[in-house]
């Protein structure tokens, strides 16, 4: 097996097809208590990440916006507020598992004006070229297995000067908090994994899978190689997680 078949799942080498089959498993084992455990791990913290996030994108009544791996639709929901009835959020995940659960939330609360979902590869989104004011992608591009592939096409479906928001786990600018952090992320995340979600070694990967993500800089330097302009990004809670945009030139 040569290092070009191989990409990393967690602190793990296996082959590259077995990526996409390996995280599948992974959400379809936590889809149902996905969101319980997002406000367990990050103790709500998450949900101001994610206001945040759509903050800064300036979204405008009436734009069309794409949100890959959107999974549970949180990001989906607050950016629906923002584009009006007047716009769309289109909720993209390759993950079927998830995707239900989200219809699911999304019926309950009677938002359904505005919103489409669709299942999806982020390295081959559905949709034709030059669609989309706005592409956003929470907690699941670290879960690629091409990631400059998946950012190409994300340039792809964007109109000229539409903008792609990032919002992914990051690494620390604190250096006085890491031990701290990492002993929270290696011994307490993967409990609470075990306990809530019935799946310790989903929650492991999650760990490692952050571990292994590039810095902000080096995330940054990707945004700018796929043909984004003006890339630029934003720490929170000292970089555990971080905000990137950028627009297309």
């Amino acid at each position: 097996m040569t290092e070009a078949a191989t990409t990393h799942f967690g602190f793990q080498s296996i082959p590259l097809a077995d990526k996409v089959r390996q995280v599948g498993r992974i959400f379809d084992s936590v889809a149902g208590n996905y969101d319980l455990m997002n406000d367990l791990m990050s103790l709500g913290i998450h949900r101001l990440w994610k206001r945040y996030a759509v903050h800064k994108l300036r979204l405008q009544a009436g734009e069309r916006v794409l949100d890959l791996a959107g999974g549970t639709g949180d990001l989906a929901r607050l950016m629906s507020r923002e584009v009006t009835e007047t716009g769309r959020v289109v909720i993209c995940d390759i993950n079927g598992n998830m995707l239900e659960v989200g219809r699911r939330r999304f019926l309950d609360e009677g938002l359904v004006a505005g919103v489409d979902w669709i299942q999806g590869d982020a390295e081959a989104i559905p949709c034709p070229d030059n669609q989309f004011h706005a592409v956003t992608i929470g907690f699941g591009i670290r879960n690629v297995t091409r990631i400059p592939e998946a950012l190409a096409e994300m340039v792809r479906v964007l109109r000229p000067g539409g903008r792609l928001m990032v919002l992914e786990f990051s690494h620390l600018v604190i250096p006085l908090l890491r031990p701290l952090y990492e002993a929270y992320s290696f011994k307490i995340l993967p409990e609470i994994g075990h306990w809530v979600a019935k799946d310790r070694d989903a929650y492991q990967y999650l760990v490692e899978s952050i571990r292994l993500f590039p810095d902000q800089e080096s995330f940054k330097g990707m945004l700018q190689g796929a043909g984004l302009g003006g890339v630029r990004y934003y720490n929170l809670s000292g970089g555990i997680a971080a905000v990137h945009l950028g627009w297309k030139v």
